[in-house]
């Protein structure tokens, strides 16, 4: 299994974290796979290492994966949690309050956007 973080916004606009697994199947030699996710588009994203953003909507519902470099993520109830390189995120906050986002260390954070 995969474990995949996933921010969402509620009825009130309030956004929050959620955990979930990817169930993956034995495909023998080629290893453990997931069922297919049909995507619109993939986005290869570099930000500097004093990059913080403030409260935003993601503008899309896409999946981030982190390539290099982590970040803290703040939702609009001042939960916060941590991501370091490896992590996968399910953002779908496209309304409501949005959340935060900053960078770990001071290096270029590296990730891949997939929409869909």
């Amino acid at each position: 299994m995969i474990t995949i973080t996933r921010i969402y916004s509620d009825s009130s606009g309030e956004s929050h974290f959620q955990d979930f697994e990817v169930m993956l199947k034995n495909n023998g030699d080629i290893g453990f796979l997931s069922d297919d996710e049909p995507v619109k588009s993939i986005i290869f994203r570099e930000v500097k290492p004093y990059y913080d953003y403030d409260f935003h909507n993601a503008p899309d519902r896409q999946y981030i994966v982190l390539l290099e470099g982590g970040v803290e993520i703040e939702t609009s109830l001042g939960e916060k949690r941590k991501f370091e390189t490896g992590s996968i995120l399910l953002v779908e906050d496209t309304t409501g309050k949005g959340h935060k986002t900053k960078n770990l260390e001071p290096q270029l954070r590296k990730s891949i956007f997939i929409k869909f």
